[in-house]
């Protein structure tokens, strides 16, 4: 008999939101809960991208989130999805370092798999779950063309529109495209930021990744045209409920988080209906 062939083993992606950060454009609203836990039209923030990544299939999902708030991250998603077989974890990130420090904080969780990282913050119009759902190797980050571009880390095209360089928020124009808050890495990328040293202003740049998997040819960088929203001031918060409403992105939910929100509202009109009976008696 001839030697059997080892095929690699096909990785599973894990998710991690990254759900930290002050949020101190948001003050006084968020003197008192994260800025992932305020409304955007009908649901809090942070269910927009744990939608992104339950439509991709992603079942265990780490919710990185500042100490002050983790109670109230717990009592939302703590058992929300339990008896839809998803498992949400929880790691605290005692003080904002970086985008990339959540391969950090998130080494454990991820194992020997491969990562979807997407910001607690960002909502998107698009659906990307077949792309979630083909990734295997290197890097694959989402672009979007802004009015803003120095805002953030821009991504230039050559005429192919192949990726060639990738600055974080640059000071001479390169490009108008933005690239997004949803990121997906395989297994190398924790070894990476393992290795990273902090920027001239003290974080570990999730541009930096990106520059590594650029250099290595790895890094895939798909446009969209779909809305992008970053709800990180007042005015854009507010914006964001408007477009959210009008293009009906809540209700658009996978089925498994609808019905689990749903679920999750009943319990509470059950426990309040209970406690008002008990303070009648």
């Amino acid at each position: 008999m001839g030697e059997e062939t080892c095929k690699p083993r096909k990785r599973k992606m894990k998710g991690i939101i990254l759900a930290g950060g002050t949020a101190t454009r948001l003050f006084p609203m968020t003197a008192t809960t994260s800025k992932q836990l305020l409304p955007v039209y009908d649901r809090q923030m942070i269910f927009y991208p744990l939608n992104t990544l339950i439509k991709a299939g992603i079942k265990d999902i780490l919710v990185i989130v500042a100490p002050e708030h983790s109670g109230q991250f717990l009592n939302l998603l703590g058992s929300l999805l339990k008896k839809h077989d998803i498992h949400i974890s929880f790691e605290v990130q005692s003080l904002p370092k970086g985008l990339a420090e959540a391969f950090v904080l998130g080494r454990n969780h991820v194992g020997d798999d491969n990562v979807a990282l997407i910001l607690g913050d960002n909502i998107f119009e698009n659906d990307f779950s077949e792309q979630i759902k083909a990734f295997r190797s290197g890097g694959h980050v989402f672009a979007k063309k802004v009015s803003d571009p120095e805002r953030f880390g821009v991504v230039r095209f050559n005429k192919d529109n192949r990726a060639m360089e990738i600055v974080e928020k640059p000071e001479n124009w390169i490009s108008d495209f933005a690239v997004t808050g949803l990121y997906l890495y395989d297994n190398r990328v924790l070894d990476i930021a393992k290795k990273m040293k902090p920027s001239l202003r003290g974080e570990y740049e999730i541009t930096d990744v990106n520059k590594q998997y650029l250099k290595m040819k790895e890094l895939q960088v798909t446009i969209f045209d779909g809305e992008w929203l970053d709800a990180g001031t007042p005015d854009s918060l507010l914006e964001a409920s408007i477009i959210v409403k009008e293009k009906g992105i809540s209700r658009n939910f996978h089925p498994i988080l609808e019905e689990a929100i749903i679920e999750f509202n009943a319990e509470l009109k059950r426990r309040s209906k209970m406690l008002k009976n008990d303070q009648t008696k």
